[in-house]
């Protein structure tokens, strides 16, 4: 855990100087400025480039910044609108939607036999699981790939990532909710299935349970409710929902590549230079 009371760890504030401040969002965000990249971009380069210009923005901009939320905030909003950028150079992908009804578990006949409990120990099934998320993340229509990315792997708000892609807290919602539901539907049709019990409740009331554990994954909160009131149905998607979770969780723990790294950190310390790094890294 950070001591947000030592000045080598803790976030820069507003009136601290670009070259104070910069590098030590280096250190204490790049690793997971990195990973966002990846997960984003799919490409180790792209991820790279999209570091690259993040910090140096942010080294230019830091003038700018002015405390009205943490400065990581503030950099994965930046990070946020070049890979906005970076989009927008690639050619145009076919806009395609998710919609609710081909993503709704409530209509499966079969659900998804879960892992044994003690493989959430076992490094290699952990690896593997992190596998099938980051290629059903690179899956994901960019639209709701980037809400995804933005909240389970850099933990921005909701309204802070409202802010960092323009679109109103309830446009995120939607997409963010449904970018879960499609992770969690490509990871587990890849599991071995069961034949699924017949429903024991209305469709509406799963619904309303699905829409409160997506708000309670929002919050970052534990999702409390009376067990009688979750059939074997819902209690399958809310655990392929925390699965995915949590593997994304695992993929925000990245490094930064130390060549990368050097190049990013000598660059800021010589004066005049913030338009890019001089050498290929």
């Amino acid at each position: 855990m950070r001591d947000e009371s030592d000045p080598l760890t803790s976030e820069p504030a507003a009136g601290e100087t670009r070259e104070s401040a910069i590098p030590r969002l280096v250190e204490l965000h790049g690793g997971q400025l990195y990973a966002l990249g990846l997960r984003f971009c799919g490409d180790e380069q792209k991820a790279q480039d999209l570091v690259q210009e993040t910090f140096l923005l942010a080294f230019r901009k830091w003038a700018q910044f002015q405390g009205r939320s943490r400065a990581s905030t503030w950099l994965y909003t930046i990070a946020a609108r070049v890979c906005q950028r970076q989009q927008r150079r690639l050619e145009r992908e076919p806009v395609r939607t998710l919609s609710l009804e081909e993503l709704s578990p409530f209509g499966e006949t079969t659900l998804a036999i879960a892992p044994a409990s003690d493989a959430q120990e076992d490094s290699e099934a952990q690896a593997a699981v992190l596998r099938e998320v980051e290629e059903a993340i690179a899956a994901l229509p960019v639209l709701f790939r980037m809400p995804l990315v933005l909240k389970e792997i850099a933990g921005l708000s909701l309204s802070d990532i409202s802010a960092a892609l323009g679109v109103k807290v309830e446009t995120v919602k939607t997409r963010l909710h449904r970018a879960r539901l499609a992770v969690r539907k490509q990871v587990e049709s890849g599991r071995p299935r069961r034949p699924a019990p017949p429903p024991i409740f209305e469709k509406q009331l799963c619904l309303d349970l699905l829409a409160a554990k997506q708000d309670a994954l929002d919050r970052g909160v534990k999702f409390e409710f009376p067990n009688r009131m979750v059939c074997e149905r819902c209690a399958s998607v809310f655990a392929g929902l925390e699965l995915a979770q949590d593997a994304c969780r695992a993929a925000a723990r990245g490094e930064l590549p130390p060549a990368l790294k050097r190049a990013l950190l000598e660059h800021m310390r010589r004066p005049g230079n913030s338009r890019g790094l001089p050498a290929k890294h």
